[in-house]
C-alpha cells in the first residue's frame, strides 16, 4: 500500500504544498513583523516620570518614554559598572527615550528596573517635537511674546496650541515663497547664466544681446530683493512667541515656537485622540520631507524618487527588451550564434548588480554623460550636468539590468502563439511586419507584461547600483517640478531602498532611526506591490482580450 502511496504521486503533491504553506507563512510572519515594529512607532507613547539611583548612588529624577524592556544577566551588568543588590541571576532593564538632547547629550540610556525608586505619570507632562534636537519632554511654565510673559499657569496649554498653529502657518508661507517663486527666481537666474555664457562661446556677445539679458536679470533681482524683506518679516514673526519650560530636574529651558513642529499631552490623552495623533503621524510620514538626519520628518521625495525611476525605467526597458525578443523568435536564423546569444542574455540575468552599477557610472555617467555634456552643454563647464550621477543613468542602469528577464518572457509568449494564425494572416495579404504589429505582438502582450512586472520587482528593491549612478542621502529637489523642461534627469533623487541602508546603518542615532527601518521597508514593500498589481491588472485585461484569438 505504501509502495502503491508512493507510486500515485501524492507524497510529492503534499510536499510541494507544505513547501508553498510553509514559504507564505514566512513572508506573511515577516511582513507583520515589519508591519507591527513599523507602525507602532507612530502611536504616542505616554510619558514617566521616574526616581531612581544612578551608578554613583546619587538620586536623580528623569522624564522618558519606555521603548523597550529586557532581561539581562547579572554578570553582565556587573561588568558594565551597574551595583546590584541580591542573588538575582537576572535582572531587568527599560531602554527610555528621555529626549532632550540639547540638554542632556542623548535621548536615549538604558536603566535598571531595581534602581528604580518611583515612577508616576502626570497629566500636566508635555512631549514637544521639534525641527532640531528631538523630542523635548517637561514641563510647561509660561509663554513670553516679545519678551513679557503673556499666560502661565493652566492657561498654557490651550494657548500653545493656538499660537503653534499661527507659528505653523507661517511655515507654510515660508517654505511656498522659499521652494516656489524663489527657487524659480533662482532657476531663471541660473539659466540666464548659462545663456550669456553661451553667448560668449558663439561669439554672439553683443551689446544688445547682453543687455537684454542684464535687464531680464535686473527683473529677477528686484523681485528677489522684494520676496527677500517678505521672508525676513515672515521669521521675524516666527520668533516672536517663547515656550518657558521646565525638565525634570527643575532646570529652566526656553523654547522658541519657531523650533516646534507638534505639541502634545499624552498622559491626558483619550483613545479617540491618541488614534487621530496616530493618523496625523503616519500621514506626515509619507507626505513630508526627512529632518535630523532622515530620522524625523517623512520619506515623501523617497517615495517619488522610487516611483519615478521605476516609470523611467519601465518605459526604456520594455522596447530593448521586447525589439530583441522579437528579433532572435522572428527574424534571426536560428543556430549556434542565437543559441550563444540566448545563452548570454541568461548569464546577464545573474551577473551581480553591483557590476551594472560599475558600468553604469564608466560607460553612461563619464563617458555617455560627459560627451553630452561637451557637445551641449559648454556653457556649463566645468560644472557637469549629465556627465554626474542622475536618475536618468539610474534608470538606464537598471533598465540593462533587467532587460534579460524581458526579453525571456517575451520569446516564451511569442512561442506559445500557433503557427497557424501567423500563416493566417500572411494568406489574407498582410506583410510579416503588419502579422507582428497588428497580431502577434497583441497576442504576446500578456507576456510582455509578466516579464514588466519581474522587471519592476527586481528593480525598485535595488540599492548597490544605484549608489554609483544618482542616489543620495538627501535631494533638495524632486526630479518632477514646474520649472521647465518640468522633468529634469540629470537630477540626483533619493531611494526607499538607501534610505533604509542610509537610516539603518549610517544614522548617528541607532535608536531613534530603528522603528523608521522596520517603517520604510514595509512602505518600499507596499510600492512594490501596487506597481506589480497595477499591472498584474493590465495583463490580466490584455489575457481576457486576446483570449478568443488563441483558441
Amino acid at each position: 500500500m505504501m509502495r502503491d502511496w508512493f507510486k500515485s504521486g501524492q507524497p510529492w503533491i503534499w510536499m510541494t504544498a507544505s513547501t508553498v504553506s510553509v514559504s507564505l507563512i514566512l513572508v506573511f510572519g515577516l511582513i507583520l513583523l515589519i508591519a507591527v515594529r513599523g507602525m507602532s512607532h507612530f502611536w504616542p507613547k505616554e510619558l514617566v516620570e521616574f526616581s531612581y539611583t544612578e551608578r554613583s548612588g546619587q538620586a536623580s529624577t528623569l522624564v522618558a518614554e519606555v521603548h523597550d524592556t529586557e532581561s539581562v544577566a547579572a554578570e553582565r551588568l556587573r561588568d558594565a559598572g551597574f551595583k546590584l543588590t541580591g542573588d538575582q541571576a537576572f535582572y531587568t532593564r527599560m531602554l527610555l527615550k528621555t529626549g532632550n538632547r540639547d540638554i542632556g547629550g542623548q535621548d536615549f540610556r538604558w536603566i535598571v528596573d531595581q534602581r528604580v525608586l518611583q515612577r508616576s505619570r502626570p497629566e500636566n507632562l508635555v512631549a514637544i517635537e521639534r525641527r532640531e534636537w528631538g523630542n523635548f519632554y517637561g514641563y510647561p511654565q509660561s509663554i513670553k511674546e516679545k519678551g513679557q510673559v503673556i499666560v502661565d499657569g493652566e492657561a498654557v496649554a490651550l494657548e500653545l496650541a493656538k499660537r503653534l498653529s499661527r507659528v505653523l502657518d507661517i511655515y507654510k508661507q515660508i517654505h511656498k515663497v522659499e521652494k516656489g517663486t524663489i527657487g524659480a527666481i533662482n532657476y531663471g537666474m541660473e539659466r540666464l547664466r548659462l545663456k550669456q555664457r553661451r553667448l560668449e562661446l558663439d561669439g554672439d556677445d553683443t551689446a544688445a544681446n547682453l543687455q537684454m539679458i542684464e535687464q531680464q536679470r535686473a527683473h529677477y533681482q528686484r523681485e528677489y530683493n522684494a520676496l527677500q524683506t517678505k521672508l525676513t518679516a515672515l521669521y521675524d514673526d516666527t520668533n516672536r512667541d517663547v515656550l518657558i519650560a521646565t525638565i525634570a530636574n527643575g532646570q529652566v529651558v526656553e523654547i522658541p515656537l519657531a523650533k516646534m513642529v507638534r505639541v502634545y499631552y499624552p498622559n491626558r490623552m483619550s483613545l479617540s485622540e491618541k488614534t487621530g495623533f496616530y493618523i496625523a503621524k503616519v500621514w506626515e510620514f509619507v507626505s513630508d520631507g526627512p529632518r535630523e538626519a532622515n530620522t524625523e520628518g517623512g520619506v515623501f521625495p523617497a517615495i517619488f524618487g522610487t516611483v519615478m525611476m521605476v516609470l523611467i525605467m519601465s518605459v526604456m526597458v520594455t522596447p530593448f527588451g521586447v525589439v530583441a525578443a522579437v528579433y532572435l523568435r522572428e527574424y534571426a536564423k536560428q543556430g549556434v550564434l542565437t543559441r550563444i546569444i540566448r545563452i548570454a542574455v541568461n548569464n546577464l540575468a545573474g551577473v551581480p548588480s553591483i557590476v551594472y552599477g560599475v558600468f553604469g557610472l564608466g560607460f553612461f555617467v563619464y563617458f555617455l554623460g560627459g560627451n553630452i555634456d561637451a557637445l551641449f552643454y559648454a556653457e556649463a563647464a566645468p560644472a557637469p550636468t549629465f556627465g554626474t550621477p542622475g536618475i536618468l543613468w539610474s534608470s538606464l542602469t537598471l533598465a540593462i539590468l533587467t532587460v534579460p528577464v524581458v526579453i525571456v518572457a517575451t520569446e516564451e509568449g511569442l512561442s506559445r502563439i500557433p503557427k497557424s494564425i501567423r500563416e493566417g494572416s500572411l494568406a489574407l495579404g498582410a506583410t510579416k511586419a503588419e502579422t507582428l504589429w497588428r497580431t502577434v505582438l497583441p497576442m504576446a502582450s500578456p507576456a510582455i507584461m509578466t516579464g514588466l512586472i519581474l522587471a519592476i520587482a527586481r528593480a525598485a528593491g535595488e540599492v548597490a547600483p544605484l549608489m554609483l549612478v544618482g542616489v543620495v542621502k538627501l535631494a533638495p529637489s524632486l526630479p518632477l517640478d514646474t520649472n521647465m523642461p518640468y522633468l529634469h534627469l540629470d537630477r540626483k533623487f533619493m531611494h526607499l531602498g538607501f534610505h533604509i541602508y542610509d537610516v539603518g546603518f549610517q544614522s548617528p542615532n541607532v535608536e531613534a532611526a530603528r522603528p523608521l527601518v522596520y517603517a520604510t521597508a514595509l512602505l518600499l514593500v507596499a510600492v512594490i506591490v501596487v506597481l506589480n498589481l497595477s499591472a498584474i491588472a493590465i495583463r490580466n485585461h490584455l489575457r481576457e482580450k486576446y483570449r478568443a484569438l488563441e483558441q
